[in-house]
């Protein structure tokens, strides 16, 4: 098997830089590398690497289109993306192979954060678990903002190290994730055309879901499945709909199942037993009770109003 056929490990920072081709890191743990200044050609790299360390990379002078979730777009300013260690990351077959780029890359170790409270707090961060193509895109007035930050952890490093060292890198690395959170928030809520896409493409998925005996043969749609037929990850995409609707993805499946229940309880004389199977349950009485705590009333009842 080549280099291209099989994921290339990459375990330590030290290993990054040789690879990379980049002179010796100044620190065993961490490193701030700049994408013009590594040597080694696109066409020499391995396919897929994994490497073992968290990764925060900002990204310039796209041309072109990029993929933002489902969407695309036109995007001239810095785009950054999040990944935790042992992610596999893919290059080839995109858009933006043959792109030359600018901007920086900052590479953690887990064992920099070790005794530290961003070693636990870093994994709530749900932007680490978001595929590339969900990226967050900055404004100039942002990139600036970020850079700086980054610039400061760098200089810190190649500083004399001291007993302070680790608390500062450490703080600024919480800040940086902090502005980035907030950043990832007003993205929601800015780019409200693609969103909004993203609730029809879930609202006509949840009605194919419902045609026919599929429910009675499938089950109603997890937020796995929802999330892997929309091509976002299923944080991304409750999150996302947290900030459009207040809702979560699981509220939203289990809303429009209350939906179709009342829909067949109303217009139909089938028996609750058999609504119950048509919708999925192995059990009517998981049915009643699930409608139950749903609506404050049981299907009968519910059914009851309109005779």
């Amino acid at each position: 098997m080549s280099v291209k056929d099989s994921p290339y490990h990459i375990k330590s920072i030290a290993e990054y830089h040789r690879f990379m081709e980049l002179p010796k890191p100044h620190h065993p743990l961490l490193t701030v590398v700049n994408f013009n200044e590594i040597k080694r050609k696109l066409d020499n790299v391995p396919q897929s690497i994994i490497h073992y360390f968290y990764s925060i990379a900002l990204k310039r002078n796209f041309q072109g289109k990029l993929k933002y979730g489902q969407q695309d777009f036109d995007f001239d300013s810095g785009m950054m993306h999040f990944m935790s260690p042992k992610q596999l990351l893919t290059i080839g077959g995109h858009q933006e192979t043959n792109v030359k780029h600018s901007g920086w890359l900052l590479l953690i170790h887990p064992d920099f954060l070790w005794n530290t409270t961003l070693a636990k707090k870093i994994k709530g961060y749900e932007y680490f678990s978001y595929k590339v193509s969900e990226a967050l895109y900055l404004s100039e007035k942002e990139e600036v903002l970020v850079s700086g930050i980054v610039q400061n952890i760098e200089q810190e490093y190649q500083s004399s190290i001291d007993s302070y060292s680790q608390e500062v890198i450490i703080s600024h690395i919480e800040l940086l994730l902090t502005y980035s959170e907030r950043f990832y928030q007003r993205q929601f809520i800015t780019r409200k055309i693609a969103n909004h896409k993203i609730l029809i493409h879930l609202e006509a998925l949840l009605i194919e879901c419902c045609k026919g005996s599929k429910l009675a043969a499938n089950g109603f749609p997890t937020v796995k499945y929802v999330s892997e037929k929309l091509n976002v990850s299923p944080n991304y995409l409750s999150r996302l709909l947290k900030t459009l609707t207040g809702q979560s993805t699981i509220q939203i499946i289990q809303d429009k199942l209350i939906d179709f229940a009342k829909e067949r309880l109303s217009t139909t004389e089938l028996s609750v037993n058999e609504i119950a199977y048509e919708l999925g349950f192995e059990h009517p009485q998981s049915f009643s009770k699930f409608f139950k705590i749903k609506t404050n009333t049981t299907p009968l009842e519910f059914r009851n109003t309109f005779n």
